[in-house]
């Protein structure tokens, strides 16, 4: 099935964004590979602040994302990977969606329009970290051209986390 992706956009999240990201996330199912349980409203303002400052001083964050009529749904974007463990150093880029919004080709459209962010941006490789149950997610990795390509163990999870990864090339090479 070949049908054409919204076209939602991309923009950084306000403090107001924290609030619609609890609501959106409250979900057990929208949290299952994300520790399973709705977070704090806490936990949102926190995310949303840090990813202002990752923009100010990246040119990059985890941006909310707007469907066609404005309402924020989710959020996809870039940013350092944090733990200790894993692909340390590396940039990854993920995505978190509304239930309601799933299915409709929003992540595949908003992750595209990521990609061209960070690589404007001088990021030369992305990652995603995905747990291997998580075949959505794994399906957006594929649709973006990323692949496999190693696993970390989990610090505290009873499984390996799948790492996927995609190098962006230069923004003047891909020009020519």
């Amino acid at each position: 099935m070949n049908r054409s992706l919204p076209a939602p956009r991309l923009r950084v999240p306000t403090h107001e964004d924290a609030l619609a990201w609890h609501r959106l996330f409250a979900d057990p199912e929208v949290m299952e590979f994300h520790g399973g349980k709705p977070a704090a409203l806490s936990v949102y303002e926190e995310l949303t602040a840090r990813q202002r400052r990752h923009d100010a001083e990246l040119g990059f964050c985890l941006w909310t994302i707007l469907d066609e009529s404005g309402e924020a749904i989710g959020f996809t974007g870039a940013q350092p990977w944090q733990p200790a463990w894993g692909p340390v150093g590396a940039t990854e880029i993920g995505w978190r969606l509304g239930r309601a919004h799933w299915g409709k080709g929003y992540v595949t459209a908003a992750a595209r329009e990521t990609l061209e962010r960070v690589r404007a941006a001088g990021v030369p490789e992305v990652v995603a970290m995905v747990r291997p149950g998580n075949a959505r997610s794994i399906a957006v990795t594929r649709r973006l051209g990323m692949r496999r390509a190693e696993t970390y163990p989990h610090p505290t999870l009873d499984e390996d986390a799948l790492c996927f990864r995609l190098g962006l090339g230069s923004p003047t090479a891909d020009a020519r």
